[in-house]
Formats: C-alpha cells, sequence, structure tokens
C-alpha cells in the first residue's frame, strides 16, 4: 500500500514538473506567435494547422494557451509561496510567544478570515486596479490567514516539549527554536495545504482576469481568453473550451499531487 501512495505521489509529480518546463520553454515550442493576429485566419475551428483552432484576431489558440500557462501557473506559484511564507512566520510568532502583540495578530487574521476570500479578492483587487501583480496581491493577501492558525496550532502543543525546554536552558535564542527546532516539526501540513491551495489560486486568478481585475487582453492568460471570447460560445466554441479545459486539467493535476502526498505524508506517520 505504501508503494502503491508513493508510486501516485511521483506520477502526478512528474506530471506537474513536465508542466513547468513546457511552460517555461513555451516561447521556443508554440507554433505560432501568441500575439501574431491575421485576420483571414478568424475563427477557424481546429485543423492541421492550427491544432486547438483560432480566436476572432487569428491568433493560434494554442500558443496563446502554451503562452498563458506561464503567466497562470507561475503566478499561482508565487502567490502560494508568498501566502503560505507569510502566514507561517506570524503563526509561528503568535504560537510560541506570548502577549498584547500577538493578540493584535490574531484579531486581525480572524478579521481577515471572516470574510469570504474570492469576495475579499475582489474588493482588493478593485480598489488597487486591474494588473496581473495587483490580481496576485489581492489574492495572497485573503490566503495568508489559514496558515497562521494553522502553523500556530501545529506550534501550541510543541512550545512546552522537553527538547525546546532543553533548547532554552542551552541558551538557543527564540529565533534559533523556532527555525531549527519547531520548524521542521510543523513543515509538512503548511506543504500540504500550499500544494492544495495552488489549484484554489489557479482559479481565483482566472477568475479575477475573467472579471476584469486581473491580466487584461490582449495579454495570453486563461480566464482572460474565456472572458473576451464568451459570447462566442456558440460559434465559435473553442475559443471558450481550450481555456477552460487548461485551467481543468492543471487544477485537477495540483489537487490530485496535494492529495497524493498528503497520502503518502499520513502513511509514513501512520508507519
Amino acid at each position: 500500500m505504501h508503494s502503491t501512495k508513493r508510486k501516485r505521489f511521483y506520477f502526478f509529480l512528474s506530471l506537474i514538473l513536465l508542466g513547468l518546463v513546457i511552460s517555461l520553454l513555451a516561447d521556443y515550442i508554440m507554433p505560432f506567435g501568441p500575439y501574431d493576429q491575421d485576420l483571414t485566419m478568424a475563427l477557424k475551428p481546429p485543423d492541421a494547422t492550427h491544432w486547438l483552432g483560432t480566436d476572432r484576431y487569428g491568433r493560434d489558440m494554442l500558443s496563446r494557451t502554451l503562452s498563458g500557462a506561464k503567466t497562470t501557473v507561475f503566478t499561482a506559484l508565487a502567490v502560494a509561496l508568498a501566502a503560505s511564507s507569510l502566514g507561517s512566520f506570524i503563526g509561528l510568532i503568535c504560537g510560541y510567544h506570548k502577549g498584547k502583540a500577538t493578540t493584535v495578530l490574531l484579531r486581525l487574521t480572524d478579521v481577515f478570515l471572516a470574510f469570504p476570500s474570492m469576495v475579499f479578492a475582489i474588493a482588493v483587487a478593485g480598489i488597487l486596479g486591474g494588473g496581473t501583480f495587483n490580481a496576485a496581491f489581492a489574492i495572497a493577501a485573503v490566503a495568508w490567514p489559514k496558515y497562521t492558525r494553522l502553523v500556530r496550532n501545529q506550534v501550541l502543543p510543541l512550545r512546552h516539549e522537553y527538547y525546546i525546554e532543553a533548547a532554552r536552558m542551552s541558551g538557543f535564542s527564540s529565533l534559533q527554536i523556532l527555525i531549527v527546532q519547531i520548524l521542521p516539526e510543523i513543515i509538512g501540513p503548511v506543504l500540504i495545504t500550499a500544494a492544495l491551495d495552488i489549484g484554489t489560486i489557479i482559479t481565483e486568478i482566472a477568475g479575477l482576469s475573467f472579471l476584469g481585475l486581473g491580466t487584461a487582453p490582449p495579454a495570453a492568460e486563461w480566464g482572460s481568453m474565456m472572458s473576451g471570447a464568451r459570447n462566442l460560445l456558440q460559434t465559435a466554441p473553442w475559443t471558450v473550451f481550450v481555456p477552460g479545459a487548461a485551467i481543468f486539467i492543471t487544477v485537477a493535476t495540483f489537487q490530485l499531487f496535494a492529495d497524493s502526498l498528503r497520502d503518502l505524508a499520513d502513511s509514513k506517520t501512520t508507519r
């Protein structure tokens, strides 16, 4: 059983690594330029030349989808890294120390958790204006509190362990104890949560772009591509289905990878 879980983990990890490599090399492997227009080829269905068809401006859908992968996936990875790092840092502080500052940070966390994440992200993105960076910042601003709560709950029972007390008596500083003694103990759940979050973040980035609060046209981004083609659903459905399928496949792969990582971690813990 453990061997099966490990094989499943490596399989989905391989798919993700393959996808990242393809995204990095998108500029070299795409058959056409993602912004090359040819109105004589507008709204052509998939054929031997344009494997996934063309959009209303004659731009190749395969090339734009490959180009959009770099924008969407790597933005999601950056957001997950930023949110998990910030939230984990605050959670470590709140779990290890007591005082008014800790109370203020926890109440601030509760305020962010009180709002539906997507609604709050739309509000923040609307205030900041459109753009990939502002959309990423808006999503990161609402994603970090869960990590703070998770890490704090992991740290609270650890701070009174004998080896932590021994480290204090040996003259270790609080920062040394947090990094050397406590962080390795709680990093597993943080990584699993971050892996689970990536699929959600990809959906949120695409959603903000679809609403006009993320990456703006003519940039190749999956949500923006769907938004620009939504009135062509009946006449040229591939212009919507192609970026939609890219979102679905990518999110599903990351979710399955996160599930396999969690199952592998649980099996190791049980053993």
